[in-house]
């Protein structure tokens, strides 16, 4: 029969092309997913100290309208709010500023910036009524509450928005860098260190005594 067998074979082909859609939608998407890369989009490196590194991040964000709620010598932690229409947005700023390990620069920053959005929605409120033969009774008046929740939460990263924050921080950097001290053979640690001990103090030498004074002898009478 082959009306039966071409509409078996149409049949097969369609349930195929159902599972492999099905398929592909529980696959998820791999660009959410961090792909650790060598990209230098969230760290920078100064020849500055990680102190005045993270003061000039903090006068950079103050200028840009940002809101500093923790500032440290290693640390600086901003946000700033943004309204358009109904929607609200808010940006977290954090700058990290640790010692290089490698190369000629003192400070190496890192960088994170999320951003959270708001949006208003509307919750309707019913009121109770108390009735003394039914007890109490909610009944819904229509009156309704707006309030702002989260709907959406990302980290930026788009290379352009970092640049243009490290060329503001840069412009806040001191002309004179702070250098570390270099160690002497005092601030060195030993190799082998050796305990040290409180050394002998010399006693103090008593004063001699002085020569003890001759009485006079009266003189002998004339003869």
């Amino acid at each position: 029969m082959p009306g039966f067998r071409s509409t078996s074979a149409f049949l097969a082909v369609l349930a195929a092309g159902l599972t492999g859609c099905g398929m592909h939608r529980d696959i998820p998407d791999r660009a959410a997913f961090e792909a650790f890369d060598s990209s230098s989009t969230y760290s920078r490196s100064f020849d500055h100290s990680p102190a005045q590194t993270c003061e000039a991040a903090r006068r950079a964000l103050l200028s840009q309208g940002f809101v500093v709620g923790r500032a440290e010598a290693d640390i600086v932690e901003a946000r700033k709010y943004f309204q358009q229409d109904e929607s609200h947005e808010q940006v977290e700023f954090r700058a990290v500023c640790m010692p290089q390990l490698r190369g000629d620069q003192q400070t190496v920053v890192f960088v994170n910036a999320v951003q959270d959005r708001y949006a208003l929605r509307k919750s309707n409120t019913s009121a109770s009524l108390g009735v003394s033969a039914l007890g109490s009774v909610s009944l819904p008046i229509g009156s309704s509450e707006d309030s702002l929740v989260k709907v959406a939460s990302e980290t930026l990263q788009d290379d352009t928005f970092y640049k243009r924050f490290f060329a503001v921080l840069e412009r806040f950097l001191p002309e004179h860098a702070e250098r570390p001290a270099p160690r002497t053979a005092a601030t060195q640690p030993a190799l082998f260190p050796m305990p040290q001990y409180p050394q002998p103090q010399p006693a103090e030498l008593a004063p001699e005594p002085a020569p003890a004074a001759t009485e006079a002898l009266p003189a002998p009478p004339p003869l």
